[in-house]
């Protein structure tokens, strides 16, 4: 697990100049670049880190809609549809899901329309270090987001969690897919501890059972 800044996959893409000049000048412009790493700040968006070939330059700190993989087909959506959550850690780990690398999937955006896309790969985070105040929700179960990174049909990136992606699948998915209705998972989960409860348990249940046997044994004798 990596603290603040994490390696990326190479994602050969684009960077809207007009964010390379703070907004006073190069809109409608695309630089050429590659994805280098993601800074991950609790509660702010995710920053990421291109490389500008052009200029052999590393260029830090930018949000995702400022990059793009091709020209931006209709108006760009903002930050906040592309990423609906707020980074949850500084602990992050970056991990391509292998079974479903490279396929078509279609997300749900805020405003209910769908975008479709490609898997790249996911941010997950969690709170590793108990010597140190927790004072986020990367360990609440009901809270917790992963943050799957989609390269979209439109031009741009986004990253969603797993109840706003559905995979395209042909091989596996029927002509008419069914629509997840699931509750959000709220329980934590502890096996420790169970087989002293579970020892005890059967320990009252010998006792009881030989307490049976010993009172049929003192009726018959009588």
């Amino acid at each position: 697990m990596s603290f603040l800044v994490a390696n990326l996959p190479p994602v050969k893409c684009f960077v809207r100049r007009e964010f390379l000049y703070d907004f006073e000048k190069g809109h409608g412009e695309l630089e050429p670049c590659w994805w280098i790493t993601i800074k991950s700040q609790r509660s702010q968006a995710f920053r990421i880190e291109s490389y500008l070939n052009q200029y052999g330059a590393l260029y830090d700190k930018l949000p995702l809609h400022a990059y793009c993989w091709k020209p931006i087909e209709g108006k760009p959506y903002p930050l906040d549809f592309l990423q609906l959550w707020n980074s949850m850690s500084y602990d992050i780990t970056v991990i391509r899901k292998a079974m479903i690398a490279n396929m078509r999937c279609k997300i749900k955006m805020k405003d209910g329309s769908w975008l479709e896309g490609e898997y790249l790969f996911t941010v997950d985070s969690a709170h590793p270090d108990f010597n140190t105040i927790d004072c986020g929700h990367s360990e609440d179960v009901e809270d917790h987001k992963s943050f799957n990174f989609i390269k979209c049909d439109n031009g741009q990136f986004a990253a969603q969690p797993n109840n706003r992606v559905v995979i395209l699948e042909p091989a596996s998915n029927p002509k008419e897919m069914k629509i997840p209705d699931f509750n959000v998972a709220t329980t934590r989960w502890n096996v420790e501890g169970l087989w002293i409860a579970r020892k005890q348990m059967a320990n009252e249940r010998i006792k009881t059972n030989n307490k049976k046997i010993l009172k049929c044994q003192n009726n018959n004798t009588i």
